[in-house]
């Protein structure tokens, strides 16, 4: 029988997996840093905002692709804390462009049995934009075949101080009472992704090779695939030669 998604998108997405990757171990999180954007739409003489809505195109297709093949976490970098650097107009039109997407979006993606999740400092995002994101995450709560975490106003040195805040708390009120109560585990329960495996693939298009504040903490034993194409031309035929590449990787996590 075929899939949510080979009916409402056709085969394109199922058809374009690579062989290599039938039957093979796949990671159960993936994390990628969606970037180049910018350079995108400055190589063809068109606004950054060209580049951001072309590269909206890419992000519908690689969450339909990653369902499809059973991905059960997808994490998506989509505005870090350094962001707000950026031109004012480029900001807006950003922000602008969330809206637009999780509103034509969201209900394709319930009826595929996705959960959105958002993860960052939403609650210092403009209200409209928090409501767009309430409304998505509540439909959307229940559903079980992959969660989509967007990571907004997203730092990850932002996160870890955000946790160690919440513990501090938490010691200060009188619910810790033991320094040595505060190991890995309960770190990671203060976490944004507190619940959810820390990604076992991580992917960066756009020909950087850093992480750029991205899960720092979560990223301690995760692979890394890097790749020269920039995200609006980022297809699931690159995400494919990216889960091929992972299975061929022994990870040992500090063993023989």
């Amino acid at each position: 029988m075929a899939s949510f998604w080979q009916h409402l998108f056709g085969r394109a997405a199922a058809d374009s997996v690579a062989p290599e990757i039938a039957g093979g171990q796949l990671p159960t999180h993936v994390a990628i840093i969606m970037d180049g954007n910018g350079r995108w739409a400055t190589r063809r003489g068109l606004p950054r905002l060209a580049g951001h809505r072309a590269g909206v195109e890419a992000l519908r297709q690689i969450v339909r692709f990653s369902a499809e093949q059973g991905i059960r976490y997808l994490t998506l970098y989509a505005f870090s804390t350094e962001n707000w650097k950026r031109p004012q107009e480029e900001v807006i039109g950003l922000m602008d462009l969330l809206i637009e997407y999780l509103r034509k979006e969201v209900a394709e993606l319930h009826a595929g049995g996705i959960r959105l999740n958002f993860i960052g400092r939403i609650d210092r995002l403009a209200e409209p934009i928090r409501e767009e994101i309430m409304r998505a995450g509540a439909l959307t709560a229940d559903n079980e075949k992959m969660t989509v975490n967007m990571a907004l106003n997203y730092g990850g040195r932002a996160e870890i101080v955000d946790a160690a805040q919440a513990i501090a708390r938490k010691a200060l009120n009188g619910e810790i009472t033991d320094s040595a109560a505060i190991d890995e585990a309960l770190f990671a329960e203060h976490l944004y992704t507190a619940g959810m495996p820390d990604p076992d693939l991580i992917i960066r298009p756009s020909g950087e090779n850093r992480l750029s504040n991205f899960l720092l903490w979560q990223a301690a034993y995760a692979e890394f695939w890097f790749s020269d194409v920039l995200w609006p031309d980022f297809r699931p035929t690159h995400l494919a030669q990216a889960l091929a590449d992972y299975q061929q990787r022994e990870r040992r996590f500090g063993r023989i």
